[in-house]
């Protein structure tokens, strides 16, 4: 029994020093100020102090060996814990401003919407504009899903719509630096803040369709526009706290989808959580199951009705492309 008792806590120790490890040179190579060289060293470093540890459980002074690790880690959390997110740096030029909303009666007024014009993914013409919408006029909620690695993984942008045409799309990004690049990996180790973008669609969808070419996909929500104002307005909420205190970018944990379910479920009674969240690719399936999609039709039919896509590109990005995408994509009935 002793043996067996001994084994267990020996292998939960080798699975926590391991983790723990794996953490702390990610982290350590990620965030370091220093050169590749100097992080490197470092993180390797720390690399063969966890394998040390781990070939030191097998021996009799066991217990020393976890606590130097629990003390290297400490200090690796008490410096992580001094990482705060930048309010100003040298943002890349579709990440610089940050929108931020006012509402007066029921008029909401947006400073810095994002309206480029893209011709390639790295040509644009930067243009920012301050918009005015009547929130009694809110007709409409939709989903796009923009899938750029395969079936499991998208980026999610929601629009509003309203009585005029007008329609705002609000997007969870990335803030990069210039020069800066989207890394799954790095993000989740505190290299990238958080930026919520409001915009034209001819912008953030335009892009993903006509400049980059992705398989862009326009779901039809059916929720009433009294909801659909209850969440618009927590999107400019959310903005609002940003620009105010920023927050750091989580791969995993704060991006373009979970920070719109907590949006959701500060409002909404019985969203349950899902899987689909983390792999979003498979977010309509899950919006289907909760009725806010049509429900007369299969997800897999919802998805080639919204594939927008081939019209996109093949009549471009004109002033009536917003109209033009949603062209026989079914809309549910709303509640």
């Amino acid at each position: 029994m002793f043996r067996l008792i001994k084994g267990i806590f020996t292998g939960a120790a080798i699975l926590a020093v391991a983790l723990a490890t794996a953490w702390a040179v990610l982290a350590l190579w990620y965030r370091l100020p220093f050169e590749a060289l100097g992080r490197g060293a470092l993180a390797g470093s720390f690399a063969l102090l966890g394998l040390a540890v781990i070939a030191g459980l097998f021996r009799r002074r066991a217990l020393r060996a976890l606590t130097t690790f629990t003390l290297a880690l400490a200090a690796v959390l008490l410096w992580w814990s001094t990482l705060t997110p930048p309010a100003d740096r040298n943002w890349a030029p579709d990440a610089a401003r940050q929108v931020t909303g006012t509402v007066e009666g029921d008029i909401l007024t947006l400073t810095d919407v994002r309206n480029f014009a893209w011709d390639s993914p790295e040509e644009f013409t930067e243009s920012w504009e301050t918009r005015s919408y009547d929130l009694t006029k809110l007709q409409s909620t939709d989903l796009f899903m923009s899938y750029w690695a395969g079936p499991q993984m998208a980026h999610m942008i929601v629009s509003f719509g309203f009585e005029s045409g007008d329609h705002i799309a609000w997007s969870v990004e990335v803030r990069r630096q210039a020069g800066g690049g989207f890394s799954p990996i790095a993000d989740l180790f505190k290299s990238n803040t958080l930026v919520l973008v409001a915009a034209d669609e001819r912008d953030v969808v335009g892009t993903r369709t006509n400049a980059r070419g992705e398989d862009v996909q326009l779901f039809r929500i059916g929720i009433s526009p009294d909801t659909g104002r209850e969440l618009l307005l927590k999107y400019v909420e959310t903005a609002n706290s940003l620009a105010a205190r920023p927050e750091w970018y989580n791969s995993l944990t704060t991006n373009c989808t979970t920070v719109v379910m907590t949006l959701i479920r500060s409002f909404a009674e019985e969203v349950p959580l899902d899987w689909r969240v983390l792999a979003n690719g498979y977010l309509p399936e899950f919006a289907w199951e909760q009725g806010v999609l049509d429900q007369s039709r299969s997800v897999g039919e919802l998805r080639a009705l919204g594939s927008i896509t081939p019209i996109a590109q093949a009549h471009g990005v004109g002033p009536d492309y917003s109209a033009m995408i949603r062209e026989g994509v079914p809309a549910p009935a709303q509640d």
